[in-house]
């Protein structure tokens, strides 16, 4: 599981200790493989684990998933979704904004505390700033936030969780079944940077690489 995810999961759980007739639904985009992140939810405590199934490891731009995202949450009815700021892979943090765009729901990101007000249909949030600032918002429910690193700390899965989660089923829906939206843009390339750095190894006896270690420290005025 992506870790920025660990925490919104966290969150949410948290946020079920404060008003137990909380459902949570853990969703995951992604090839058969990403069940397994479904099911580590349901072993952290989510009540119900949906894997929206991609035919393929081709990878998705970030509206493609924000759409299957949203077009499962449109009919749920969902007070609250939280996601994790940005995937640890390619960073982008567009996902969550998309789906609140989707959906049309107020939305915060970076998201580093949260005060749900159900009875007032209102949830308060610090978010953070660049320069280690925060800013605080209202929003109205329902609405999206995207978590940050550092608003909790992720909790181990309980034995009973476990145990569960092996045996529950998953809502499967193949992504088939979702009009997908028109492709907006591609990847064109992909490349690996360049080594940043290089490493020479010396050989010879002990005194010849303490000899030939001197030298090159000398030379690059370290000595």
């Amino acid at each position: 599981m992506n870790r920025y995810d660990e925490f919104a999961l966290e969150e949410a759980l948290r946020i079920r200790e404060v008003f137990p007739d909380t459902r949570i639904d853990a969703l995951s985009v992604g090839p058969e493989r990403a069940a397994r992140t479904v099911e580590r939810a349901l072993a952290m405590g989510a009540d119900e684990g949906i894997h929206i199934l991609l035919g393929d490891d081709r990878y998705r731009m970030p509206r493609e998933t924000a759409a299957l995202i949203a077009a499962y949450a449109a009919g749920e009815g969902y007070d609250l979704i939280l996601a994790g700021v940005m995937a640890e892979d390619d960073m982008q943090g567009q996902v969550g904004p998309m789906v609140a765009a989707l959906l049309d729901y107020p939305w915060s990101t970076a998201v580093m505390s949260q005060k749900l007000a159900p009875n007032d249909r209102r949830i308060d949030v610090e978010r953070e700033l660049e320069g280690g600032r925060r800013e605080a918002l209202a929003l109205a429910l329902p609405a999206l936030l995207t978590v940050q690193s550092g608003i909790n700390r992720p909790r181990y899965p309980a034995l009973s969780h476990v145990l569960r989660a092996r045996s529950q089923p998953l809502v499967t829906i193949d992504e088939k079944a979702i009009v997908p939206p028109e492709a907006w843009e591609s990847v064109v390339c992909l490349e690996e940077p360049a080594p940043a750095t290089s490493c020479t190894f010396l050989s010879g006896s002990a005194p010849e690489k303490a000899e030939q270690l001197v030298r090159r420290l000398r030379e690059k005025a370290f000595l």
